[in-house]
């Protein structure tokens, strides 16, 4: 079964993407497995006695990133699982396509010019560089 990994973030580019994959599903040949993740960064030098706190902000953050994402294809009728994680976006991203044996990853860009992309880098040249599996783009 073909696996989808779409990485959200609760913008308005992370629906577009989402959108985009509901529109092609008729594509493919049978529905693929979704899976929605939202990655948050740390909090730095977090206190081992309040790490609770900081693993439930990350949590209740991490809902809210993809409430938009889980309503998009809960009305498409989209079944779908979901991972929040905390840590490097696009690290984190390239060890669940490994460990969840993804075949494809749909996410949105930010739209920025190539020129300050280039200088910065972005979250999603990185996730291409770490990956071997189709990335869909969507802008």
């Amino acid at each position: 079964m073909l696996r989808v990994l779409l990485p959200v973030d609760g913008s308005e580019n992370s629906d577009r993407a989402v959108k985009a994959l509901i529109r092609q599903l008729p594509l493919f040949r049978e529905v693929p497995e979704v899976h929605l993740m939202n990655v948050q960064h740390p909090f730095p030098g977090t206190v081992h006695r309040v790490q609770h706190l900081a693993e439930q902000a990350h949590r209740e953050e991490g809902l809210r990133a993809l409430a938009s994402a889980r309503k998009l294809l809960e009305d498409a009728g989209v079944r779908y699982t979901q991972y929040i994680g905390v840590g490097d976006v696009a690290g984190l991203i390239a060890r669940y396509v490994k460990d969840n044996n993804i075949k494809q990853i749909a996410m949105g860009t930010r739209g920025r010019s190539a020129i300050v992309g280039l200088l910065l880098g972005s979250t999603t040249q990185k996730v291409v560089h770490l990956t071997d599996v189709p990335v869909l783009l969507v802008k």
